[in-house]
């Protein structure tokens, strides 16, 4: 390589660099924005605004059903998932069946699902629950699930937790305020109120938690989350990837 060329490397490593820097310091604190997939009505909003905000995501992908009559992991999602990939968000299981972890009997969880009916599950059995999703991802992007997951309501219990560390996957909640309410009543909890409670209680490190479609509320948060995410920029928050935490 000739010195000319040497040289100009150097300097174009050297300003992108600073460039680097400078976003770094523009940043008077991170969020970790997530999402979980619900029923997945604003699946393509929430995925606009996120690249309109040039905001990196971390969503926890469970086979639910969806508004289309289809499931988030069918393959009809398929290029959904990829063009979330490319994007460079970031991944992470929320069990296959969207159950819900209730208690520990010695060695086996009473794990209630969906349609009312409960399982007991050993260790090998919960960390296939996780595992799932890590290998219908791969098969539908060709990308693994980061070695990250969330329980359904984020109800978990000691042998769940173990299982799954055990099995590689991390448990990741939410801060008290990242939980942004998109799943409780609109009546009592109007949209206004909760982009107004995050943006004043929010701080520097909070996971947020919110979810693609929601089947319950009746005047959905999601249209609402560019306003958020302009109120946080102006507040001088960045986002990341919980891979990145």
């Amino acid at each position: 390589m000739s010195t000319g060329r040497f040289t100009r490397r150097l300097m174009l490593g050297g300003v992108l660099a600073l460039a680097a820097g400078m976003a770094n310091a523009a940043c008077n604190g991170t969020l970790y924005l997530t999402f979980d997939t619900g029923n997945m009505r604003h699946a393509e909003l929430i995925a606009d605004i996120l690249a309109k905000h040039k905001a990196r995501a971390t969503f926890f992908v469970a086979n639910e059903k969806t508004l289309r009559g289809d499931n988030a992991l069918d393959e009809s999602w398929a290029a959904y998932w990829q063009a979330r990939v490319d994007e460079g968000h970031a991944f992470g299981s929320h069990t296959w069946r969207h159950g819900s972890f209730r208690k520990d009997q010695g060695k086996l969880t009473q794990y209630r699902l969906m349609d009312g009916k409960t399982e007991q599950l050993d260790r090998d059995a919960i960390c296939n629950e996780v595992r799932h999703p890590d290998r219908r991802f791969k098969e539908l992007t060709g990308r693994a699930l980061d070695p990250l997951w969330r329980a359904p309501g984020g109800h978990t219990t000691p042998l769940t937790l173990k299982s799954a560390q055990a099995c590689g996957y991390r448990h990741v909640g939410w801060a008290p305020a990242g939980f942004l309410g998109d799943e409780l009543p609109s009546e009592s909890y109007p949209n206004a109120l909760l982009v107004d409670r995050a943006l004043k209680n929010l701080k520097d490190g909070d996971i947020v938690m919110a979810h693609l479609g929601i089947w319950s509320r009746k005047d959905p948060f999601a249209p609402m989350l560019d306003e958020l995410l302009s109120g946080l920029e102006a507040r001088g928050f960045c986002f990341a990837t919980l891979a990145t935490r």
